[in-house]
């Protein structure tokens, strides 16, 4: 008897949203790349915990001020992603710190297939991410990086595709 063939998972690509002018190029990348295989894309935000312990009423404050600050700015790059790829993104907002909880994220959602990164192109190092990931972390993690030039244009992009 014939093996049934295992549905082809779609695949995930994962951007880390930030205030980099150059995530925008790892966005329209990842988009693209989705469009093409019919895959998804994932948003991750990263929320740096709150040093107030001593006043912990502000700190659950400033915590709260935090995740709604997050949640926009998801709800803006995720009306982005829909318009480009008519697919409703996966949405990740954690809170520590940024290399850990990248690292960990993609460690326990497998469906992610892809990390794709937009790299600084205004100064000497491609941004403290991708610098982080190429000196220590690539090898803790479990999926293939993408590392897209901040200075590439949307046409650029959408070329490759």
């Amino acid at each position: 008897m014939a093996k049934a063939k295992a549905k082809p998972k779609q695949p995930v690509f994962l951007v880390v949203v930030d205030d980099s002018e150059e995530m925008h190029q790892a966005l329209q990348f990842a988009c693209g790349r989705a469009r093409s295989v019919s895959g998804r894309v994932a948003l991750m935000y990263c929320i740096v915990p709150a040093e107030f312990e001593y006043w912990a009423g502000v700190g659950e404050l400033m915590r709260e001020e935090a995740r709604e600050e997050a949640e926009a700015k998801m709800a803006i790059h995720a009306d982005y992603v829909k318009t480009l790829t008519n697919g409703t993104p996966i949405l990740y907002v954690r809170e520590g710190d940024i290399r850990d909880e990248l690292l960990e994220l993609i460690d326990q959602e497998h469906e992610i297939s892809l990390l794709v990164l937009g790299a600084d192109t205004q100064s000497e190092t491609a941004g403290p991410l991708i610098t982080f990931l190429m000196a220590h972390g690539a090898s803790r993690c479990r999926v293939p990086i993408t590392v897209v030039p901040g200075n590439l244009s949307d046409e650029q992009l959408d070329a490759l595709f």
